[in-house]
């Protein structure tokens, strides 16, 4: 089935639609029916612009591609599986919610609370600005994201993260089984109370960061504007470059070329349990 060039904006416009391509249309209108595509499956929804609240919420097998999803576009997808997104925009809040299975790219992304508590996600290729954006996901490969947020990926599980420019503060706050490659990360409080973090070839700019960390590693990272690193944390890290101050390392050993200020209070630190190594 075929349907081409049309405007809806009755409630669940297509409810229940099956085995369908949906081209060139609006969801859109005084009518302003929400959930148009509610309990579908194996859907393709192409050149589509989207301007009613809760479009795609208990589908399976749909493929998103150059579509438009206004910022009247509210909890765009929610309880979705097996969903592919390509060359859109996702301008609603709380868009991708409790859903699994999906893969991402392409996609210009500006949603307060994205992604939240979904699992197997890729993502590639992207940009999203938004506040929590990826809250309690598990089993994520994310390559090529560009993000401007605030409260980024707390209590994530499984993750690498490949070739990303964040700016953000609070991230990785609770995250568990975590790697980052050849990426940029800036923000204020890096990962507290994160555990299996790894980053390799990355740079880390930022006040406080990776305190609380259990079982985190460093390998060739650079630190900028990095005061106050590593307190109470597990830590084995070779930086390249300066770091502005250590203070308190739990456990492990920290090999640096300069580091400004080494602050261990003899009350917090066992003597000899991190060793420091300035080059």
């Amino acid at each position: 089935m075929i349907l081409e060039n049309e405007r809806h904006d009755e409630e669940r416009a297509f409810y229940g639609l099956k085995d369908a391509l949906v081209k060139n249309c609006k969801i859109d209108g005084p009518a302003d029916g929400e959930s148009a595509f509610k309990e579908c499956k194996n859907i393709e929804v192409v050149d589509t612009y989207l301007n009613l609240r809760y479009p795609f919420w208990h589908d399976e097998n749909v493929t998103i591609t150059n579509c438009e999803m206004t910022e009247n576009c509210r909890a765009a997808l929610w309880y979705d599986k097996g969903v592919k997104i390509d060359g859109c925009k996702m301008h609603g809040i709380k868009a991708l919610r409790e859903c699994q299975d999906i893969e991402l790219k392409n996609t210009d992304i500006d949603s307060p609370e994205f992604a939240w508590r979904s699992r197997n996600i890729k993502v590639k290729n992207t940009t999203l600005e938004g506040e929590y954006p990826f809250f309690e996901c598990k089993n994520m490969e994310i390559d090529g994201l560009t993000m401007k947020g605030k409260y980024s990926f707390q209590y994530i599980e499984n993750v690498t993260f490949k070739n990303c420019i964040f700016d953000t503060k609070d991230a990785f706050w609770h995250a568990k089984n975590i790697m980052v490659e050849d990426s940029v990360v800036k923000g204020e409080y890096l990962a507290w109370y994160a555990e299996n973090i790894r980053f390799v070839r990355c740079k880390i700019i930022g006040t406080q960061p990776l305190c609380y960390v259990k079982d985190l590693v460093l390998e060739e990272c650079e630190m900028e504007g990095c005061d106050l690193s590593f307190e109470r944390s597990e830590v084995e890290a070779t930086i390249k470059g300066h770091i502005d101050s250590v203070k308190n390392p739990f456990v492990g050993n920290i090999v640096a070329d300069s580091i400004g200020e080494i602050i261990l209070e003899e009350e917090i630190v066992e003597p000899g349990k991190c060793k420091i190594v300035v080059k």
